[in-house]
Order: structure tokens, then C-alpha cells, then sequence
């Protein structure tokens, strides 16, 4: 969940904004009722982006978004105010200001551009690439997708290209369902009756390698697919 650190001097417009964000944009929001509170916020508290009335006593918002700007130049700012006049917005975004929004507003808009917002900050964040899981407990079987070998008591079972990725996407979903079409498309890319029937013997084939352990099913799961059971 997101957290949005709020600062309106409005109480009224302050607690519908948090009621509203918090239900249907499901983020965490902190309200506070002057620049002073949000800047005390803001050092205490991880924010994900802040929304910053201009016109509050005792800081207002360009000097509360300049303060944290010394603190986080990353994180997203909206500033809000009542006036619309040209040298507010420049001011806005010379302060590192993301985005400005003109009151009155319809919080609606607010929660597009807060959306639009977070979006863009999560598409520059690099993304950390796990390698693949490839190693697999079934009950007392172990499964090496890189080898495509089925391990048992000493006992060990070659399986075709095929059958590693089925097995592989099984487990991957071990105790839960794995769609027909998921399946089909993962491996053939085309979920056709013909690759549809030709699944159908790999799981045969599966279901043999693994029947030396009773605890380990692969089931049919009746309009939906398959699921393997391991208990």
C-alpha cells in the first residue's frame, strides 16, 4: 500500500480527501493540518508522494515542498491551491513539483493524477530480476527442470522437453489450479484441440513417473484444469 503524506489546512476538505483516497485509491494517507506538521511528518515517515495545499499558516506549501525537495529529491509532489494564476504553476514546478492542481477540483482528477504519478516513478525504478526456480521438492520426488530428471530413492527418470516444462508449471502452481489454457499457451502457444490432446499424454505420463508416492496427485480440475496435490 502506498503512503501519501497530505498537508491541507481545510479540515473539512483535508478528511474527505483521506477518506476518499484511503478507500478508493486504497492508500495509506497521513493528514496533516499545516506546513509545520508535514515538514515534522515527512522526517519521521517514508512517503511515496505528497500533496501540499500552497495557502496554509505557519509554512506554506512552495516552502514545505522546497524543504522536502532537501530531503527526498525523488518524491513525487502535487501542490494544490485555490489560485490559478500563471507565475503559481511556474513556481510550482521550478520547486521540483510534479504536477499542480487548481481548487476548486474534482477528486476524481486528483486520484488520476496521483495514479499517473506513482506510475511513472514505478516504470523508473529498476526492476530486480530473479533468476528462475528450476529445483523442485514433490513429496519424497525431486524435480531438475535444468536436467529434465525426476529423482526418487536413487531411482531417476529422463523426461522429454515437454513433459520438464508441464512439470515445471505444475509446480510452480503445486496446491493450486494451473488453467488448460495457461498451460497450452505457455508451452505450444496455441491452446488448439490437437495440443490440447497431446497434453493430455504428458500429464498420463507425469502422473506414472509420480506414482510411487502417494502423497502426489496430479488432479483434473473439472472446466478449469489441473492441480498438483501434494499433501
Amino acid at each position: 500500500m502506498k503512503k501519501i503524506l497530505l498537508v491541507e489546512d481545510d479540515p473539512n476538505l483535508g478528511q474527505l480527501l483521506q477518506d476518499y483516497l484511503q478507500l478508493k485509491g486504497k492508500f495509506d494517507v497521513v493528514l496533516c493540518v499545516d506546513g509545520e506538521e508535514g515538514l515534522k511528518a515527512f522526517t519521521k515517515q517514508k512517503f511515496d508522494l505528497c500533496i501540499l495545499d500552497v495557502m496554509m499558516p505557519k509554512k506554506d506549501g512552495f516552502t514545505l515542498g522546497k524543504e522536502i525537495r532537501k530531503i527526498d529529491e525523488h518524491v513525487p509532489v502535487i501542490f494544490a491551491t485555490a489560485k490559478a494564476m500563471m507565475e503559481d504553476k511556474a513556481s510550482a514546478y521550478d520547486l521540483g513539483g510534479d504536477d499542480y492542481i487548481t481548487k476548486p477540483f474534482r477528486i476524481e482528477e486528483l486520484l488520476l493524477r496521483i495514479n499517473a504519478l506513482l506510475k511513472r516513478v514505478a516504470a523508473k525504478e529498476p526492476v530486480e530480476v530473479l533468476p528462475p526456480q528450476t529445483f523442485f521438492e514433490i513429496g519424497d520426488y525431486t524435480f531438475d527442470y535444468t536436467t529434465q530428471m525426476i529423482h526418487y530413492k536413487g531411482q531417476n527418470q529422463k523426461l522429454s522437453t515437454k513433459e520438464a516444462e508441464l512439470l515445471r508449471l505444475l509446480c510452480l502452481k503445486k496446491n493450486s489450479v494451473l488453467t488448460r489454457e495457461e498451460a497450452l499457451l505457455s508451452i505450444w502457444h496455441d491452446d488448439n484441440y490437437f495440443n490440447g490432446r497431446s497434453m493430455d499424454v504428458f500429464l498420463s505420463k507425469l502422473r506414472k513417473y509420480l506414482r510411487e508416492d502417494h502423497r502426489v496427485e496430479i488432479l483434473n480440475v473439472h472446466g478449469k484444469g489441473y492441480k498438483l496435490l501434494v499433501n
